[in-house]
């Protein structure tokens, strides 16, 4: 979609070796301007769930946040499904939103991530 956004020619079902450099360009189109600014929400399809994906990992390092969306946490009853360990923000630092802010936010998701680990010993 991005090539097409671009007006390039793009083989189905095979990466643009240029993908990095046409979402680059695409997202610089969006950027904020001395006469104004946009805001975009986009979303992201990953193949098979996998975040390193090609395609998703290129794209998610020109976001400023990212918001992912799990199935596991779905099959839990849990809505909405937003996985807190693979989901991120550049605005989450301790000079923008407080020390304290930073520092609980940074120990839940120690402790989600301690606990992810401690899942298969918690199921015996």
């Amino acid at each position: 979609e991005t090539a097409a956004l671009l007006f390039l020619f793009l083989f189905s079902l095979v990466y643009q070796p240029t993908l990095a450099t046409d979402l680059g360009a695409l997202q610089e189109r969006i950027t904020s301007t001395v006469k104004g600014s946009i805001t975009s929400v986009q979303a992201i399809y990953v193949p098979a769930d996998d975040l390193t994906d090609p395609a998703p990992a290129t794209t998610f390092a020109h976001l400023d946040a990212t918001t992912v969306l799990s199935r596991q946490i779905a099959e839990l009853g849990i809505y909405p499904a937003v996985d807190p360990l693979d989901s991120n923000s550049r605005m989450l630092q301790a000079e923008i939103v407080g020390q304290e802010h930073y520092d609980v936010a940074r120990g839940v998701q120690k402790m989600l991530q301690d606990y992810k680990g401690l899942q298969d010993i918690i199921a015996i």
